[in-house]
This record gives structure tokens, sequence and C-alpha cells, in this order.
């Protein structure tokens, strides 16, 4: 694409609409120009939450190539398949929040679509872009831990109950489960900070704490940020759930990818506090996070030693003080850059199918008794088109 004005379409209004509106920054030349959202309250919301009114219509059945240029589909996780697939059938190039989709089917139906159209697909698994996890991609590019062979994620979900509990993403009709939907963004870190996929997955869980509050509303009238209510403590004192609730609030997963690293995941979303912690081992040292946003810092140990809080080595974490709002605004410049000019991209289509499907059988798993799932293979061919787009290959 050249250096003309792209016509920008959104589809969903919801709480993460405003990362559409990065698209609209001097230097891509670009101007969201329609949303599409079935809600009754999507005009309201298009107002609220892009900052202007934008024509609404309740589907993309109207849009096609000839209006659209590319779209950000911000939509809930079950819609992405359909939408993102009709989508690349019409050469619309399309930014998918993550996670890709929410069964094997489906992510592998997006990624043979996006194959088989040649119709640009950037999947925005924006932690790829997050300051703590780019400065472990140097630590352990640099040599400084030796050759990764342990890699754990535990992800302190303090305000998963404002966060997952409160709307669709309470529903496994929904999600799937939270494994997926909240676990996709780790479980894709770690494949790239570990540069394999997950061969084989384990897991387990529970609902033990949201299915017991009594306390329910149907808040489809409302965004998240207009129920969230930080005062709410403990977990079983939260109110206003969404009526049906079936997905676990604890997950933990075992992996191994095919390059030998073990790895595993551990997920709660009624802690007290929220941050991730990731210890990655290597075999000539240990890395280990302490606070994810700016300000936290990376502790390196490259000695024996007993217990001792102050590491040889320590990095701080820079910027991404907003959370999401530094790694979002770079995503969408990868975005412009990959469309308009083809440049490789630190994301990758082929990392996000590897989440979802991880998170997928994981989640199998878990409901099914811990049994062992393998992933299969993707086509070769398929894979190298996408590995040709991704700046690691």
């Amino acid at each position: 694409m050249n250096k003309r004005q792209l016509r920008i379409g959104v589809v969903g209004a919801g709480a993460r609409a405003p990362l559409a509106l990065h698209a609209e920054n001097p230097e891509h030349n670009a101007v969201i120009v329609a949303v599409a959202d079935p809600s009754p309250h999507a005009e309201h919301r298009v107002v609220e939450r892009l900052g202007r009114e934008i024509p609404v219509m309740p589907s993309i059945d109207s849009w096609s190539r000839d209006e659209i240029d590319a779209a950000f589909v911000i939509s809930p996780d079950d819609t992405h398949e359909v939408i993102a697939c009709e989508l690349l059938e019409r050469g619309i190039a399309v930014y998918l929040e993550k996670p890709l989709a929410i069964t094997v089917s489906g992510a592998t139906r997006i990624l043979t679509t996006a194959y088989r159209t040649k119709t640009p697909l950037y999947v925005g698994h924006n932690m790829r872009h997050m300051s703590v996890v780019t400065t472990f991609k140097k630590i352990i590019d640099d040599g400084i831990i030796g050759d990764v062979k342990a890699i754990w994620c535990r992800h302190f979900v303090g305000n998963g109950g404002d966060y997952y509990f409160k709307d669709w993403h309470a529903q496994r009709s929904r999600v799937n489960s939270l494994l997926l939907q909240k676990g996709a963004h780790d479980i894709d870190v770690m494949h790239w900070l570990g540069n394999s996929y997950t061969r084989t997955v384990v897991g387990m869980g529970s609902l033990g704490v949201y299915n017991h509050v009594q306390s329910r509303r149907d808040n489809s009238d409302r965004l998240m940020p207009q129920w969230f209510d930080y005062g709410t403590w403990p977990p079983d004192h939260q109110y206003d759930l969404n009526p049906t609730i079936d997905v676990e609030d604890l997950s933990m997963i075992l992996m191994q990818f095919n390059n030998g690293i073990f790895a595993s995941y551990q997920q709660c979303h009624y802690t007290p506090d929220y941050w991730r912690n990731y210890t990655i081992i290597g075999t000539r040292g240990r890395a280990e996070n302490f606070g994810d946003t700016g300000g936290g810092v990376i502790r390196v140990w490259t000695e024996r030693v007993g217990y001792d809080p102050v590491a040889p080595l320590e990095i701080l974490i820079g910027d991404d003080a907003g959370g999401h709002q530094c790694a979002d605004e770079r995503t969408v410049r990868e975005f412009f850059r990959f469309i308009r000019e083809g440049v490789p991209t630190q994301t990758s289509p082929l990392g996000a199918w590897y989440a979802s499907v991880t998170g997928a059988e994981a989640t199998y798993s878990l409901r099914h008794g811990s049994v062992p799932r393998t992933i299969d293979d993707l086509p070769d061919d398929l894979v190298q088109y996408f590995v040709k787009q991704t700046v690691d290959g």
C-alpha cells in the first residue's frame, strides 16, 4: 500500500476500542471511517470510547475493499473466527486482537484463510512489545544466563473479578476458558523467549470463588470502566457478577516445547495484587522480574549463592507505566509498517496460533482429568509463509 490515507474500520466499540485510535497518529496517515457493533448502545459507546461520532452499523456485511483498507477487530473472542475470515476474504487487512480464536479449528481456519487469500493478518500480542519482555529477550539473546531450560510464569490477576467475571468473559461459550483468553499473552511470550512452541501440555484448575458470589447482573448495558470498583475486597464481596459463570478462576499448566524447554503457567483471578512474575532458568544463570511495568526490575543471578535478594545484575524495566498503552502503540506502528511496506513484524500469526491452540488444549486437559495433550504440526508451506513475515523467522 502506498502513502495515501488509509480508511480504517473498527469492529467492536467495547472497552478495548481506544486501541484503534493509535491508527490515527499522524505518522500513519489513516482515519477511522466506520464502526461495526450490534449493541443498541454502540453509537453512544463510539463517542465515549473513540471521542467523536463515526458511522455505526450492526455488522461488517456492507464493508468492501473499495471502502475499507484495514480493520481493527476488537470484538468478543467468539466472533474472531467468522469476522476475521470474512474480512480476509474481501482483501481487507486485519489487525486482530488476541486471542486468535477460542478453538483449534477456528485458529487454523483464520491462518489458512490469510495464507490462501494473501491478505495481511496481524494479531495484537502486544506483550512482545512490553519492556519487561523485550528486556528478558535481550538477556537471553546476549547469552547472560546460557541456554534456557525452564520458563515459569505466575500471573496474579488481582482485578480478575472486575475484568473477567462481570460480562461475557465469564462464559465458556464466549471464551472457552480464561486460561486461553488471558493466558494466551503469557503463552506467546514464553514461546518467544524460549524460541520454540509447545508440543505437549497438561492442565489443572477449578472454579472455586466467583461461583459462590450471589450478586448477579446483566451488564450488557455497561462497559468495564463503568462497573470497575477497586475498593471491593475480599473477592467473595464482589457484586454484579455475570449471570452465567462457568470458566475457571484458578488455572495451572505444564508445557514441554519442541526444543525440550519445560515451562509452567499459573493464573489466579482472586489475588490481592495484580502483576506477572517470570522466572527464566538457563545453564549459566537465572533471571526474574519484580514488577512488570516501568519502575520494576529484573534481577539476574549468575553465581552460586544462598538466599540473596540483591542480585549481581539488576536491570530496570523501562516505560510501560500505563501497562498496555505503550505496547499497544508499538503494535499499531508495526501493523502499518507491515501493510504499507511489508516490513517483518515482531508479533507472529503463527505464534498466535500456537498460543491459542496451547490454551485450548490445556483447557481440554484441565476439564478431562489432566490428560496430556499433543499439539500437531501445521502444513509446512503455511508455516513458512508466516515465518517469512516475522523478524525472528
